[in-house]
C-alpha cells in the first residue's frame, strides 16, 4: 500500500478500533486521509471528529469540508479549497460558487482562512506565498491543493472530509481527494523500481484466495513492467518459473478478465502453482539477479518491500478430525488450500496416532481456521484442546559413536557413525569436523549422503527426552562415517537419528517456553489494574510510555499465561484497551515452573 483512507463514524469520532488501524498505518509510514462517514445521522458531528483526531491520535486535522444540512437532512458539502457548494439531489450533483452574497459566506471564508493559517505553519512554500501577497484571500485553489498534498504526503497533517456512503453523498469528493492529496503509485514506494527496471516485470504477491471456478488466485501489486496473460514469470524466492494463465482486475466481488496489467496496479492471477503470499515475481532469472543487486543498494528504503514475508513458527497446536472418514479427503484438500492462503498455518500428520495436527499463532488464529472449515468448506470438524509448542535445549556438549546393524532380506547392512552435539545456535544444523584425521575419512562422503544424514539429524532432534518437544539452539558435528555399500537412505536416516537420540539422553535437556511481546494501550484509569494482572502472569515490563491520555505498556509474557487474555483484558478495561501480541523468542523456564508444565498444571 502507498496510502490509506481512514473511515470514521461521524457520530462517534475516533473509536478504539480507529486507534488500532491508525497505529498500523503509522507503523507502515502511510500518508492518510480521514473520511467522516454517516453524516446523514442526526447526531453526526464533524467538530467531534476533529477534536478526537487531535486528542486520541495526536495529529493535525485539516478540515476541508463544511457539511450542508437542510432541516437536519444532510444534502452536501462546502469545499473550502475550491470555495464551491456541492449538493447531491437524487442522482444529480449540483456545483455552485460561494460568493459574498451567500448568507454563510463570512463563516466559510473564516474557516478557509483558518485552514490556510494551519497549512502555513506546516508548509514554508505556502508561508512565502502569503508573505509576498500579504493576505490569506490571495491564495489560489491550485496553491492550496499543492500545499495540502505536500503536508499529507509528509505526514505533517491529515485532510478531513465528510460524506454519507449510505445516502451516496460525498463519494465523488472522496475519490477526488484520493487523487488530489494522496501519492500516486508511480511517485511513492515503487518509483525507483519503475525507473530502474522499466520493461522488466517486478510484482509482489500479498494474498492467495481459492475460487471455485478459477482455482487459486494470487493477488499482486505490479511495481514495474507490463504483466501479460499467458506469460511466464520467475519466482524470486522459490527460484522457479511459473505461468500466469489469466489476469483479473478486481472490483469488490466482481472480477473482469484483462489481457495485460501495467505498473502501479493490483491484479489477481490464476494458474500460478508455486507462488505464496510475500513472493516476488520477475520476468526472468536475469531480472531477479538485477533486483537482488538493486535491493542491496537500496536496503534501507526497500528491504520490507522486496523481502519475502517472514513466517514465524507456530506456538499453538491442536488435532483436527473430520466428522467421519467420508470427509477425510475433503478435509485434506481444504487444509492444503488454507495453508497456501495462510503460510503461518502449519499442517502435519502425527505418524504415531494418525491424527492431523494444526499449528498456528494463537487461539484466535486456530478458531478462525475452524470457522472457515465449517462455513466455507461445510466440514463440521472436531478440534482437540489447544496445546502450547514448547522446545527443549541440550544441557552440555556430548560426543557419541553409534553402531547400527540391520538386515533387509538376506542382505546385511552396517553403519558406524560418530557425532557430537553442541548446545549453541547455528544457521546450519549439520557441520563437518575439519580436523585432519576426520577430513580424510569424510572426503569420500557424497553430497547426497550428507543430505540423508541431515534428514536423520532433523528426525533425531524432532523429539527431546524431556517432553518429546523439538530440540533447538543446537547443532550436530559429523566426525566419522563408515557404512555398507548401497545402503538404503532410510537405514542411514535411522542410524543417524538413533545416535542423536542417544546423545540427547546422555546430556539431558531443559525446557524452553514461547515468550510473546505484548503491547497494551490503556487509559490512565485502568493502568494499575492491567499492570497488576501482568505481574501475576510472570510478565517482564519493558517500557511504559504516554501519548496524551493513553498509556502504552510493552512487556514480555509467557504464552502459557495468555490463554483467554484478550477477553479478560476487555473485561477489566471495559473494552477500552488495545492489545497486540507477537512472538518474541523461546526462553528457559525456571525449575519450579518446568515441574508445573510437565505435570499439566500450566
Amino acid at each position: 500500500m502507498d496510502s490509506a483512507v481512514v473511515v470514521l463514524d461521524a457520530s462517534e469520532g475516533v473509536e478504539v478500533q480507529t486507534v488500532t488501524v491508525w497505529k498500523q498505518a503509522n507503523d507502515k509510514k502511510l500518508p492518510c486521509l480521514v473520511y467522516a462517514n454517516k453524516m446523514d445521522r442526526p447526531d453526526s458531528d464533524l467538530i467531534l471528529c476533529e477534536k478526537t483526531l487531535k486528542e486520541k491520535l495526536g495529529v493535525i486535522p485539516l478540515v476541508l469540508h463544511i457539511p450542508l444540512k437542510e432541516k437536519s437532512l444532510f444534502r452536501g458539502v462546502v469545499d473550502l479549497v475550491s470555495m464551491k457548494k456541492i449538493v447531491w439531489c437524487d442522482k444529480e450533483i449540483s456545483v455552485s460558487d460561494i460568493n459574498d452574497k451567500d448568507d454563510h459566506y463570512a463563516s466559510v471564508l473564516e474557516k478557509r482562512n483558518h485552514l490556510i493559517d494551519q497549512l502555513s505553519t506546516l508548509d514554508n512554500d505556502l508561508a512565502d506565498v502569503i508573505l509576498q501577497s500579504g493576505c490569506f484571500e490571495s491564495v489560489s485553489r491550485e496553491e492550496l491543493l499543492l500545499s495540502i498534498r505536500k503536508v499529507t504526503v509528509s505526514k505533517k497533517g491529515v485532510p478531513l472530509i465528510c460524506g454519507s456512503s449510505y445516502k451516496n453523498i460525498g463519494i465523488e469528493t472522496l475519490l477526488d481527494a484520493v487523487i488530489q492529496y494522496l501519492p500516486s503509485p508511480l511517485e511513492f514506494s515503487g518509483y525507483k523500481i519503475q525507473e530502474c527496471f522499466k520493461n522488466d516485470i517486478i510484482g509482489k504477491s500479498f494474498k492467495v484466495m481459492h475460487d471455485k471456478q478459477r482455482g487459486p488466485l494470487v493477488f499482486f501489486r505490479i511495481y514495474s513492467g507490463n504483466l501479460e496473460k499467458g506469460k511466464k514469470v520467475y519466482n524470486l524466492h522459490k527460484e522457479k518459473t511459473d505461468k500466469a494463465l489469466s489476469l483479473y482486475k478486481v472490483f469488490a466481488d466482481e472480477m473482469n478478465e484483462v489481457s495485460s496489467v501495467g505498473c502501479g496496479n493490483f491484479v489477481a492471477v490464476s494458474g500460478l502453482k508455486t507462488v505464496q503470499s510475500g513472493d516476488i515475481i520477475c520476468s526472468s532469472s536475469t531480472a531477479a539477479k538485477k533486483l537482488k543487486i538493486f535491493n542491496c543498494k537500496n536496503k534501507d528504503t526497500f528491504e520490507k518491500l522486496l523481502q519475502g514475508s517472514w513466517v514465524p513458527k507456530p506456538v499453538f497446536f491442536c488435532s483436527v478430525e473430520p466428522p467421519s472418514q467420508f470427509y477425510q479427503l475433503a478435509l485434506d484438500k481444504a487444509l492444503l488450500e488454507l495453508s497456501r492462503e495462510d503460510p503461518s498455518l502449519k499442517v502435519t500428520l502425527n505418524n504415531e496416532t494418525g491424527q492431523t495436527i494444526l499449528g498456528g499463532m494463537g487461539e484466535l488464529h486456530l478458531e478462525i481456521i475452524k470457522d472457515r472449515l465449517r462455513t466455507d468448506y461445510k466440514i463440521e470438524v472436531d478440534m482437540g484442546p489447544l496445546q502450547i509448542v514448547y522446545r527443549e535445549k541440550p544441557l552440555n556438549f556430548v560426543k557419541e559413536d553409534h553402531h547400527f546393524h540391520s538386515f533387509i532380506g538376506s542382505k546385511e547392512h552396517n553403519v558406524n557413525i560418530s557425532l557430537s552435539l553442541r548446545p549453541e545456535r547455528s544457521p546450519e544444523i549439520l557441520h563437518l569436523d575439519t580436523s585432519k584425521e576426520a577430513s580424510e575419512n569424510l572426503a569420500h562422503v557424497s553430497p547426497q549422503t550428507l543430505t540423508t544424514i541431515k534428514y536423520g539429524v532433523i528426525s533425531g532432534l524432532s523429539k527431546g527426552p524431556l517432553m518429546s518437544c523439538e530440540v533447538t539452539d543446537s547443532y550436530i558435528v559429523l566426525h566419522n562415517l563408515t557404512m555398507s555399500k548401497r545402503i538404503p537412505d532410510s537405514l542411514l536416516v535411522a542410524a543417524t537419528a538413533q545416535c542423536v537420540n542417544k546423545m540427547l539422553k546422555v546430556t539431558g535437556t531443559k525446557l524452553l517456553e514461547p515468550i510473546m511481546e505484548v503491547s497494551i494501550a490503556v487509559e490512565d484509569l485502568y493502568l494499575q489494574s492491567v499492570l497488576g494482572d501482568l505481574t501475576r502472569r510472570r510478565a517482564n515490563i519493558i517500557n511504559i510510555s504516554s501519548k496524551y491520555a493513553i498509556k502504552e505498556i510493552v512487556s514480555e509474557v509467557p504464552l502459557a499465561e495468555l490463554r483467554g487474555y484478550a477477553k479478560y483484558l476487555r473485561t477489566i478495561t471495559s473494552g477500552s484497551a488495545r492489545l497486540t501480541m507477537e512472538f518474541a523468542s523461546y526462553r528457559e523456564v525456571l525449575p519450579q515452573v518446568q515441574e508445573k508444565i510437565m505435570d499439566g498444571l500450566i
